[in-house]
C-alpha cells in the first residue's frame, strides 16, 4: 500500500520528508503532493490533488496523512465520485473546525499575499459548513504543547499553539489523539511518528 503524504499551509513536501523516511523504512511506500497557496487557488489545488489521488489509485490501495491545511485539501479532493477512498485518514493538527488565529492572521497583509484563498477558506464558517465529511476511515491527532493561560490566545484550552484542541475535530463526538507537541514540527516527533506507523499497521504489506 502507497501512502500519499501532503504537507500544511505555508510548508513544503520537505517537512514531511522525516515522517516519510520513517515509514518507509516500516514497509510502505510514499508520494508528496505539494502546493503554493500565494499562486494557486484552494480549487486549484484540490484539483491537482484529485488528480494526483486517482493516480495513486490506480496502482492499489492507498492511505493519506496530511498535516494542517492538508487535511482540508483532502476533505475537499475525495468528494468526485471518480476518486476512490483512502484505507485510512491520518490528520495531524487540521483544523477542521474554523481557526481562531486565522481571522488574526488575516488582517496581516502579508498573511493574507502568502496563504491566498487558502487563508481567507480558513476564516470562512461558510467555507467550513459546505466541507464535507470524510466517508473514508481517519484518525485525528492533535498537538496539547501550546501554551495556555491568560497571555494565551486559547486562555485554558489544550492547543498545538496555532490550531485548538477543539478546533481539529470533525464532529464533536471524534476521538482526538493527544500529543504534546506544537503544530509546526509535530511530524518530526518521533511519538507521533510512532503512532502513525501504529494507525497504518493494519494497512502494512505485512499484515
Amino acid at each position: 500500500m502507497k501512502i500519499l503524504c501532503i504537507h500544511g499551509l505555508s510548508r513544503t513536501p520537505f517537512s514531511l520528508l522525516g515522517l516519510a523516511q520513517y515509514l518507509e523504512r516500516h514497509g510502505w511506500a510514499t508520494e508528496q503532493f505539494g502546493y503554493f497557496a500565494a499562486t494557486e487557488s484552494f480549487e486549484q489545488i484540490v484539483v491537482r490533488l484529485r488528480q494526483k489521488i486517482q493516480t495513486i489509485a490506480k496502482t492499489g490501495k492507498y492511505s493519506i496523512v496530511a498535516h494542517s491545511l492538508g487535511g482540508v485539501l483532502t476533505r475537499a479532493a475525495l468528494t468526485c465520485p471518480k476518486t476512490p477512498d483512502p484505507e485510512h485518514v491520518v490528520m495531524l493538527g487540521t483544523p477542521n473546525q474554523p481557526p481562531r488565529l486565522a481571522a488574526w492572521a488575516w488582517q496581516l497583509p502579508p498573511f493574507r499575499w502568502w496563504t491566498g484563498q487558502c487563508g481567507f477558506n480558513l476564516t470562512d464558517p461558510a467555507f467550513y459548513k459546505a466541507l464535507p465529511n470524510l466517508d473514508a476511515p481517519y484518525t485525528v491527532i492533535a498537538g496539547v504543547g501550546g501554551p495556555r493561560g491568560s497571555l494565551s490566545p486559547f486562555g485554558e484550552e489544550f492547543n498545538d499553539g496555532i490550531v485548538a484542541l477543539e478546533e481539529t475535530r470533525l464532529s464533536p463526538a471524534d476521538p482526538v489523539i493527544q500529543l504534546p507537541v506544537l503544530h509546526t514540527f509535530m511530524m518530526n516527533h518521533l511519538p507521533l511518528q510512532q503512532t502513525v506507523r501504529d494507525i497504518l499497521r493494519p494497512h502494512s504489506p505485512a499484515s
